[in-house]
This record gives C-alpha cells, sequence and structure tokens, in this order.
C-alpha cells in the first residue's frame, strides 16, 4: 500500500468509500458524532489519548447499545513521548461472593446472557482517567464535554444503531429504570428521532468532576450497588472500591515483516496471533483473495485458534497462560499440520457473537491510539443502574462454570474478554491502528483485515469494504455475498454455509483502519460502511 511498507494494490475492490487523507490528525469510529467529537479534541490542542476518550464518551451516549461508563475498555497505544508501546486493561472483575458453586446451586450450567447475574465490575471510566493522567494533556471534565452536550441537547438516532434499538426493546422493558432511560412511552425511537438522556448527562458531568472517586466511592457507587441489590445481585460498594486499570505487556507475532500487536489475556487477542501464524505458512497471495480455497484456509485457522483460545485464555492473576508457547514456531507447525486442505474440521468449539465500539486516533505527534469500550451483548445486562442513566454490562457472561477450567468464575477475577484493540508495527515504528468489533468476529476481522493489507495490498477502506467470513461453530461458517462457485468450493470442502439476509443480521463486525505514512506525512483512513461510522481528519 502505501510508504508504510504494505505493497502497492494487487487487485481493487469498488469501495463504497474514498480513504480518508489527513496530515495533522486522524479519528475514526462507528459513528460520525463522536468521531467529530474527538476531532475538536484535537482541533481545541488535546493529543490522541485526549481525543480517544473524549470519542468513546461520546459513543457512550450516541451508541448506547453498544458501550457506555457500564462497561469495559482495553487501549493499544504508541506513545511518542515514550517512542514505545502501551496497553492498559481497563476490564472490571467479579463481583467478591461470585462463586461457581453458588451459580450452579441456582440452577445455572452456564453464566446467565442478562440480567444482574450477568454483571461485573465496570472498569471504564477508572481506565479514561488513568490514561488521561499519564498521557493526556486534558482534564477528565474537558473531554466529557462533548459526550454531555449530546446527553442533554440529544442526538439523532443514525440508522444502524436505531434497527439495534428496535429489536432489543424487549430487553428494555424488562427492566423499569431501562424502560424509562431508553424508551420512550414504552417504544424505542425511530431513526432520526431526537433522543435525550438527561439522567446521563447528570451522571457524566458528575464524573468529570469527581473522577474515579465519584464513580466508585460517591454517590454513583452507592446508586450501583443498590441496584445490584435490589435485583439480586453480587456487586457491592467494596467491590467498586477495589477496582483498578491494569498496566500491561502487549503481545505480539511478526507476520510477512510486519509485527502486530494485541493486548494479552484476558483478551483474546492471542486468538487473532494464532490464526496470523497459522496462515503465513500458505501463499496466500498465490490463491487469490476471497478464493474458496484460501476462505478454507482462513476458517481452518480460525477454527484451531479459538480452540485454544477457549482452552487457555483467562485472568492472568489467576491462572497460568503459556503465551509464548502457544505463538512459538515449533507450536505453529504442529497445529498447522492439522489443517486438512480438502476437509472442514468438524470442532464443535462454541462463539459469542455480540457487538461494540472500536475507535482509533492518530494525532500529529503520531501518537497512534487504538481504543475499545463495550457493554458486550447489545444494552448489556439489561439492566439500569437506578436514576444514573447507566446501563451496566452483561460481561460476567465471558466465564464459565467448568470446575477446573482456566476461566471457570471465581471471587475478584477477570473473564475471558472479547474486546480487543490491535496495532501493526514495522522497522520499530506504527503504521497502522486498527480494530474490528463485534464480540467472536473480532478476532476473525483482525485476521481478514490483516491479510487484506498485507497480502493483498488493499487502502484502508478496501480492506474495510472487503466481504468477509465468521465462524460460529462446528462446520458452521457464515459468508457475505461471493461469487456461487466459491460458496459451492467451500461446500465441497464440508462448510455448513449459515444463510443469512443481511451482514447486520449475521454479525460480520464493523472496523476502523488508520495507516501511517511517516515518509509523506499523510494519515489514510477508513470506515467500516456496515456501521453508522466515519472517519474525520485535519
Amino acid at each position: 500500500m502505501f510508504d508504510s511498507g504494505f505493497p502497492s494494490p494487487g487487485l481493487q475492490f469498488p469501495s463504497r468509500r474514498s480513504n480518508v487523507m489527513s496530515t495533522r490528525g486522524c479519528v475514526a469510529s462507528s459513528h460520525a458524532l463522536a468521531s467529530g467529537a474527538g476531532l475538536d479534541i484535537l482541533k481545541a490542542g488535546g493529543n490522541a489519548f485526549d481525543a480517544a476518550v473524549a470519542t468513546a464518551a461520546a459513543l457512550a451516549v450516541v451508541e448506547p447499545m453498544s458501550t457506555g461508563v457500564g462497561g469495559d475498555m482495553f487501549v493499544l497505544a504508541w506513545s511518542t513521548r515514550e517512542n514505545g508501546l502501551v496497553a492498559l486493561n481497563g476490564s472490571g472483575r467479579s463481583p467478591l461472593q461470585a462463586t461457581a458453586e453458588l451459580y450452579r446451586a441456582q440452577g445455572y450450567r452456564s453464566m446467565p446472557d442478562q440480567g444482574i447475574l450477568s454483571v461485573t465490575i465496570p472498569g471504564a471510566v477508572d481506565g479514561w482517567q488513568t490514561l488521561l493522567e499519564k498521557y493526556g494533556r486534558m482534564s477528565l471534565a474537558q473531554v466529557l464535554r462533548p459526550a454531555v452536550a449530546f446527553a442533554r441537547e440529544g442526538f439523532p438516532v443514525y440508522e444502524v444503531l436505531g434497527e439495534s434499538w428496535q429489536r432489543n426493546a424487549a430487553k428494555l422493558a424488562s427492566c423499569p429504570h431501562s424502560a424509562r432511560t431508553f424508551l420512550r412511552g414504552g417504544r424505542p425511537p425511530e431513526v432520526g428521532d431526537l433522543f435525550r438522556l438527561p439522567e446521563l448527562a447528570d451522571t457524566l458531568e458528575a464524573i468529570g468532576q469527581g473522577g474515579r472517586r465519584e464513580f466508585y466511592h460517591g454517590a454513583i457507587a452507592r446508586s450501583i450497588a443498590e441496584c445490584s441489590r435490589r435485583h439480586g445481585g453480587l456487586i457491592t460498594g467494596e467491590d467498586l472500591a477495589a477496582h483498578t486499570s491494569t498496566w500491561v505487556e502487549p503481545i505480539s507475532t511478526r507476520y510477512r515483516g510486519y509485527d502486530i500487536y494485541e493486548c494479552p489475556p484476558n483478551g483474546q487477542g492471542l486468538a487473532a496471533l494464532l490464526a496470523l501464524n497459522l496462515v503465513e505458512g500458505f501463499d496466500l497471495g498465490r490463491l487469490g483473495h476471497n478464493t474458496g480455497e484460501y476462505l478454507h484456509l482462513l476458517i481452518e485457522a480460525m477454527k484451531l485458534a479459538f480452540g485454544d483460545a477457549h482452552a487457555y485464555i483467562a485472568d492472568p492473576e489467576h491462572a497460568h497462560i503459556p503465551v509464548a508457547e502457544l505463538l512459538s514456531k515449533a507450536y505453529t507447525e504442529q497445529r498447522r499440520s492439522l489443517i486438512q486442505p480438502q476437509a472442514a474440521a468438524g470442532t464443535h468449539t462454541g462463539t459469542a457473537g455480540d457487538d461494540t465500539v472500536y475507535l482509533t486516533v492518530v494525532d500529529a505527534e503520531r501518537n497512534a491510539v487504538s481504543f475499545i469500550n463495550s457493554l458486550f451483548s447489545p444494552f448489556g445486562s439489561g439492566v439500569t443502574a437506578g436514576d444514573t442513566g447507566i446501563m451496566l454490562q452483561n460481561r460476567g457472561r465471558g466465564f464459565t462454570l467448568e470446575a477446573g477450567h482456566p476461566n471457570c468464575l471465581a471471587p475478584g477475577k477477570r473473564p475471558y474478554h472479547t474486546i480487543i484493540p490491535a496495532l501493526i508495527m514495522k522497522d520499530g515504528v506504527p503504521v497502522c491502528s486498527f480494530g474490528v468489533m463485534g464480540g467472536s468476529m473480532q478476532p476473525q476481522g483482525h485476521l481478514q483485515v490483516v491479510c487484506n493489507l498485507v497480502d493483498f495490498g488493499l487502502t484502508p477502506q478496501q480492506a474495510l469494504d472487503a466481504q468477509r467470513f465468521r465462524y460460529f461453530d462446528g462446520r458452521r461458517v457464515a459468508l457475505e455475498p461471493l461469487d456461487a462457485g466459491v460458496e459451492g468450493e467451500l461446500a465441497r470442502r464440508g462448510h455448513q454455509l449459515v444463510p443469512h439476509q443481511d451482514s447486520q443480521a449475521a454479525g460480520f463486525g464493523g472496523g476502523q483502519v488508520i495507516v501511517i505514512d511517516h515518509r509523506r506525512g499523510v494519515l489514510f483512513a477508513g470506515s467500516d460502511p456496515r456501521k453508522d461510522g466515519h472517519a474525520a481528519g485535519y
């Protein structure tokens, strides 16, 4: 691709959007208003870290089904000041009273999908403040102002988000506070309606003034704990007060001369790196983009990667995770030998399918922030904490109740986490900040986007526009519309093609990409057309 070092395009897609090109800064997110909020922060003198938090907070208002202050966050970033990569795990832990035995005694064979027993401690607010204190230029109050304005003055409901709001009306109606906050007259808003969240505006203003202390020790903490008690949950004030974010060491693999970085477990970024290791042993360029043989190899690699992910990924403070061994060449060769060129494996590893938001920001100093913030399922647990406007996440669903498993629920433990920001480095400098949102689609999206960029030289927008597959379980896989011959070739290899109405229903995710051309001093960005997103630069 550009002078970032990617090859020149070997094929062209009729891209539905042009690449956004800029020099001083760029923000790409799943919502145009949020991208604009982040860009305003850059123009006002903030850096990429300030703009990323501002964008995430704005998304918590304008995309309330996907993210919020009741959720978690992860950051992987290049700090120009430190001339190095940094990573922050802003995910929350289970309540101190939570045990697998307690859940099994209540009749659960697996973690609940929603409701108060699916809630873990929200980590986003502490993560935002921790990031700003170390790398930002602005105060938390300053970067939250755009979000406060959207919540108080209202925002128009965008098309993709409006459809999601409609689909989850029954979930919202099941909790009185959720119905009062997110439904009007018992109904979700229509696309184009102006929607206000005044209680959330008050909460964001309080967070801006009081920061983590207000959220984890003050009135907001008391509201969350009282909500949990009232609904029969386990979260207490002690659980909230004990929460901290964690600076972690990024993990990586070398792929055809590029260093691909992910956050370490408890996130599932390891699955993307494992899959990339496997497919590096094949000449993907010779096979051709999205041919039957090409897709078969990527799907089979993803199955093996998910198998390892579900066997090993857990909270590293509670379990040993052999990351180096799993990413070693010897292990990769052993696993690669299991891929049958003409036959789909019948693995039964299931994958979760949910949604979130991903954003990325690069500034004039070339700080590059890859940032993800999530409630997990649409509208999380479905439980809103009193009159705070805070929808609580259902991230506890990421645990297993299987005794002896590294990811088995235990007190004060972080669950297997789906949200994964990523960065690509070459010759010691960042050349691409990217991510693909959507539950278990995320490592699959990372694999496909990296191959699009590196193996086929696609531009950021082309890499996001390109049709995707999504593996579910067993031999089941969904495809975005491709040539019938390709579908037939996959079927002959034993893949069970899952019918779908459109990409949103099948959950092919949504991504953002910013490529940094250091020689020319230009940023090239794309935003996924599967969402309401927008890349904005100046």
